[in-house]
């Protein structure tokens, strides 16, 4: 897999931004995509270095009134912790 295919996006949420503060960003990744792969994708994309990822598998959901409901399809979300001093500047101030 690509570097392009592993980091789909980055997830800004509420939570996800107050773990930036202790060092934990969090992205959607490939469905395909390890722990080995998401943590050479960190580190070549912004320069950092990467203590540890962990790998979460959200499932489906439905969405949708009455009988228009449809199912979403399942996705892979990783949060990827960084080593001591090093911070990703893409996330600063959003």
């Amino acid at each position: 897999m690509e570097s392009l295919e592993i980091l789909r996006r980055p997830i800004i949420t509420e939570k996800s931004t107050a773990l930036q503060e202790r060092g934990k960003y969090t992205f959607e990744v490939g469905r395909d995509a390890n722990k080995q792969q998401i943590k050479q994708a960190v580190e070549l994309a912004f320069k950092v270095e990467v203590e540890g990822v962990n790998v979460i598998t959200m499932p489906a959901k439905w969405r949708g009134p009455g009988r228009r409901r449809s199912k979403t399809s399942p996705w892979k979300k990783a949060v990827v912790t960084l080593k001591s001093g090093h911070k990703i500047e893409f996330f600063e101030g959003v």
